[in-house]
């Protein structure tokens, strides 16, 4: 599962499971062939997770997304469809499209938004605009692969982690989480907790399995036992699983690196929290 991104994201990674579902890693696919890009307009801020998750702190640098003033070149027939929708009202209908060519049966008299998570289709763009509805993408390899400049790009990474419950902890890591609904939506995520980095590395030490890796989702996660009886999995990010997302910043050209939140990790004086938190901060830039 993730914690960001987006992902808050979640560019380096895929979206939260389905909620009821176990907890396990997927690896975010590669950019599709360079189609044709899509107008430069101010709608086109990720949509990961947008219904399900807060997105907390990984979005609050998204609102770079929305620099995008040079404008690529317009795949509509109608240059005016490539304008950006001024407003949706006060009550939206999000569709969260996988790809291929269901939207093109889709009613779009309920439609404000459709969050586009397959690969970039320019006739769907237009014929969204034609119907008033935008458009948000997800993932920085979808931006870069439309022409998208990097450098209009910022990734944001969590200094907290998610503490879930699990109704069921098999012995190979699956924690089965229960459906808990977030803002009408389920989502894993409302299923857990944020916990901030500096508890999480008070507690990895004394927990059930210690520090664990995923390699599909190059993330660390821990299990333990509370006072009730109930097995939780923890997961979150770390000095290695942010230096290979800033390694992925530098090479790929964005813009840079921003974390949420600062406040999140042990600023004591002890030694060995005094380590922690410099390994945190020196994995922003690699």
């Amino acid at each position: 599962m993730t914690i960001s991104s987006c992902t808050r994201a979640a560019p380096i990674r895929t979206s939260s499971p389905d909620p009821g579902r176990p907890l396990r890693g997927g690896a975010a696919s590669p950019g599709p062939a360079r189609p044709p890009a899509p107008p430069a307009e101010t709608e086109l801020a990720a949509g990961c997770d947008m219904a399900c998750r807060g997105c907390a702190g990984l979005l609050l640098l998204l609102g770079l997304l929305q620099l995008l003033g040079r404008a690529a070149a317009c795949p509509c027939q109608d240059p005016r469809l490539c304008q950006p929708i001024a407003g949706t009202g006060n009550f939206e209908v999000f569709v969260f499209d996988v790809g291929k060519e269901a939207w093109k049966s889709y009613d779009w008299s309920k439609i404000t938004t459709v969050a586009a998570f397959g690969k970039y289709d320019p006739e769907l763009l237009c014929f969204a605009h034609s119907k008033g509805a935008r458009v948000v993408l997800k993932g920085y390899e979808e931006y870069i692969t439309m022409g998208i400049d990097p450098k209009k790009l910022v990734m944001g990474v969590p200094w907290y982690g998610y503490d879930y419950v699990c109704l069921n902890l098999s012995e190979d890591h699956v924690c089965s989480l229960s459906k808990v609904p977030f803002r009408g939506a389920p989502c894993s995520d409302a299923a857990g907790r944020q916990v901030p980095y500096g508890a999480i590395m008070k507690q990895v030490n004394s927990s059930i399995s210690g520090a664990l890796w995923d390699e599909v989702q190059n993330s660390p996660f821990y299990e333990y036992k509370d006072s009730l009886g109930h097995f939780h999995q923890v997961w979150y990010d770390d000095p290695h699983s942010i230096s290979l997302k800033a390694a992925y910043v530098k090479n790929r050209g964005l813009r840079g690196i921003g974390m949420w939140n600062g406040n999140s990790l042990d600023y004591s004086r002890e030694a060995v929290a005094e380590k922690q938190t410099e390994a945190m901060w020196q994995a922003l830039t690699p």
